[in-house]
């Protein structure tokens, strides 16, 4: 039985566990298949509209190419394709797309608007990113660790994320950890952990918050970071968070304090991690920087790093998502 079927994936816990490692080995199925060129395709004659009203590669990209190696159709609207909140009301523009489509993607800032989607549209509804959670990349994450390492179970997995915690990465993490049991360490000053409410979903054995770097990386299997800053933030936010978080830049240093030869990088991307950007490029120059924000350009550019990995393990997990929420009929793998 598909317990996916009709189902919204608005954040990692609308799965329970059972579930999500489903989605995880129909993934590593569909990796398998578009491989050998051997990929069967269950969604053909379905519509999916891809609502972005912030800026995307990866999720756009994973969204689209999935779809297509499905047989699905898909539409993208940009923020001025669509009068949804400014000409008209969600409510109306969640009701037009239920009747033409059959599920919704919508990256954006607000939860509160991807609940009155799924509400109004009585489709199924994914969240490709919001400001609270990023569901669709801790997925993939979660099929990154687990093919680095298939002799462990999740609940074996150490991962340490670093930096600034409260964004959405950290919160999906959370998340994660609550429901699959993955060993999770927050490190970062205490003023950048996650959010209280996100914290004490549940108080678990496997989640460990300490400012104390050392600690928190030793006999780790990941190193996870994320960007500190973005285009839209304010100079003197800038200069804040890199004045707090730059001792926990991911860096060889860090690497050696884990005491695991064998330690693997994460990273969700975009990095800063050189001046190849034009945030990039400004930042370096306006704070002096040598080796990038929070990954040195040397690390980020080593064997160790999977970013590129996580990455192309985007489209496989969005694939599995795609297919059991509007395939009836469960994937035999």
């Amino acid at each position: 039985m598909n317990t996916i079927y009709k189902k919204s994936f608005l954040k990692l816990s609308d799965l329970n566990y059972q579930e999500i490692i489903y989605l995880i080995k129909l993934s590593k199925f569909f990796k398998k298949k578009k491989k050998d060129k051997k990929e069967k395709k269950y969604l053909k004659g379905k519509n999916i509209v891809l609502i972005f009203e912030k800026q995307s590669t990866r999720t756009r990209c994973a969204f689209e190419v999935a779809a297509y190696d499905q047989g699905a159709n898909t539409t993208y609207l940009s923020p001025t394709d669509t009068h949804m909140g400014y000409k008209e009301s969600i409510h109306d523009t969640a009701k037009v797309l239920g009747k033409m489509y059959d599920g919704i993607q919508y990256r954006g800032y607000h939860d509160n608007i991807l609940k009155k989607i799924q509400k109004y549209s009585k489709i199924p509804v994914w969240n490709g990113l919001t400001n609270t959670f990023h569901p669709t990349q801790i997925l993939a994450d979660l099929l990154t660790m687990t093919e680095t390492l298939p002799k462990k179970s999740i609940q074996e997995i150490t991962c340490a994320y670093i930096g600034d915690a409260k964004n959405n990465i950290a919160n999906t993490l959370l998340e994660a950890a609550n429901i699959t049991g993955l060993k999770l360490n927050i490190i970062s000053p205490e003023n950048y952990w996650p959010k209280k409410n996100i914290r004490d979903i549940k108080n678990k054995k496997n989640i460990l918050y300490t400012k104390n770097i050392e600690k928190g990386v030793y006999k780790v299997d990941f190193i996870y970071t994320d960007v500190w800053v973005s285009m839209g933030d304010k100079s003197m936010k800038w200069k804040k968070k890199i004045k707090e978080l730059y001792d926990y830049q991911v860096n060889q240093k860090m690497l050696n304090m884990t005491k695991n030869s064998n330690v693997k990088i994460l990273h969700c991307l975009p990095a800063l991690h050189d001046k190849e950007s034009t945030l990039g490029l400004k930042i370096h120059k306006k704070y002096n920087l040598k080796n990038g924000l929070e990954i040195s350009n040397n690390v980020f550019f080593s064997k160790k790093n999977l970013c590129f990995e996580q990455s192309e393990n985007r489209l496989h997990t969005i694939k599995a998502l795609l297919v059991s929420c509007l395939h009836k009929k469960k994937i035999l793998i």
